[in-house]
């Protein structure tokens, strides 16, 4: 697995983690806080997957 292949791994599993954390809080603060470090995370997620694509490409 490649170094971008593990950064990927890792922010989809901070995604769900957090997501997670947001569905169980009972702070509606924290929950948004969650939320929105989830979405975060997702759109590096997203933008890692368009990296490894280019990566791909170009070889």
């Amino acid at each position: 697995m490649t170094h971008l292949e593990d950064r990927l791994e890792r922010f989809e599993t901070l995604t769900a983690e957090c997501e997670l954390i947001a569905k169980l809080a009972t702070d509606s603060t924290k929950r948004e806080f969650y939320l929105k470090l989830s979405e975060q995370y997702r759109q590096l997620a997203v933008d890692m997957r368009q990296a490894i694509a280019a990566k791909a490409a170009a070889a």
